[in-house]
């Protein structure tokens, strides 16, 4: 299916701290420098960059995964919303994060894909150091 990728990076933190953090409120706009309103539950809503991004948590499974339902300002109306897995590995007493995204709107695959780096890899870098 070509509306979708996978990204990995290493950060410099505990899964634990990361799925913490994701799932707050104040860890999830300190991670990534921009305002975030989360409710941390199944079936909890979310919204990121300062309302750019949405969505719902569909399954949530401690330290170790989170589903979501995703979608930005960018989707056409009739576009269903895309799904968002981030998965949380330890390496070494840091994590491998995996962020696999698909069902995105046809032709915004690689904007997404930059924006994964720019906007939640690169300060999530800087905030674990």
């Amino acid at each position: 299916m070509p509306n979708e990728f996978t990204l990995t990076i290493i950060v410099n933190a505990k899964p634990e701290t990361i799925y913490k953090a994701w799932l707050s409120t104040d860890g999830h706009s300190a991670l990534t420098g921009s305002p975030a309103k989360v409710d941390g539950t199944a079936n909890g809503d979310f919204t990121a960059w300062d309302g750019y991004i949405w969505g719902m948590f569909l399954e949530l499974e401690p330290n170790h995964r989170i589903l979501q339902a995703w979608r930005t300002a960018e989707f056409p109306t009739e576009a269903e919303d895309s799904i968002v897995e981030i998965l949380l590995e330890e390496e070494k007493g840091k994590t491998k994060l995996t962020i696999k995204h698909s069902n995105m709107p046809e032709g915004q695959v690689d904007s997404y894909k930059k924006g994964w780096e720019d906007f939640y890899f690169k300060p999530m870098k800087e905030y674990y150091k």
